[in-house]
């Protein structure tokens, strides 16, 4: 099966996120375990809470797409395939709406952090690229849901996972 260049795009954020999932781990592995022998890393508190953004920002990005939030769906589960399709365009409009306001205001945060030259408190680092990786994760998520509300209007089999097309045959 060839991807086209969107899907490849869309793996590619995805793939993002999953690498600050492991750099999160990381960093908080190798902090408690280095607290065993009296080890301390500068600004790892820091470092650990600025990473965690980032991550929550891509990961964002990488379920907004995928339709893997969480979601209450009991309404949706009663409705007929075309009140699913009316309340998944809805509802990823909203998210839309949502999304982009939450990253005009991180930008917004991104420009005040860099003309206050806020910077960690050990080694004096500025905090503003943090903010600056999360934001870019928040514009990916902005892209990703737009891209999932044309699939949703336009070609919703695009939208179909490999199971869902599984239980679609059986």
């Amino acid at each position: 099966m060839s991807r086209n260049w969107m899907d490849r795009f869309i793996d590619g954020i995805e793939l993002v996120a999953a690498i600050f999932i492991g750099i999160v781990a990381a960093d908080v592995f190798i902090t408690v375990m280095l607290r065993y022998f009296g080890i301390d890393i500068p600004d790892s508190y820091d470092f650990g809470m600025l990473l965690l953004g980032i991550l929550i920002f891509w990961g964002i990005a990488a379920t907004s797409y995928r339709g893997t939030h969480i979601t209450v769906d009991l309404v949706w589960a009663n409705a007929s395939p075309r009140w699913k399709r009316v309340i998944d365009v809805f509802a990823t409009l909203v998210l839309l709406f949502v999304v982009t306001v939450q990253t005009y205001t991180l930008f917004d945060k991104v420009v005040s952090t860099y003309a206050a030259n806020i910077s960690t408190f050990s080694l004096r680092l500025p905090t503003w690229p943090f903010f600056a990786v999360a934001w870019l994760g928040d514009v990916s998520a902005v892209l990703l849901i737009a891209v999932r509300t044309y699939r949703l209007i336009f070609q919703p089999e695009a939208l179909t996972s490999p199971a869902q097309a599984v239980r679609a045959v059986e």
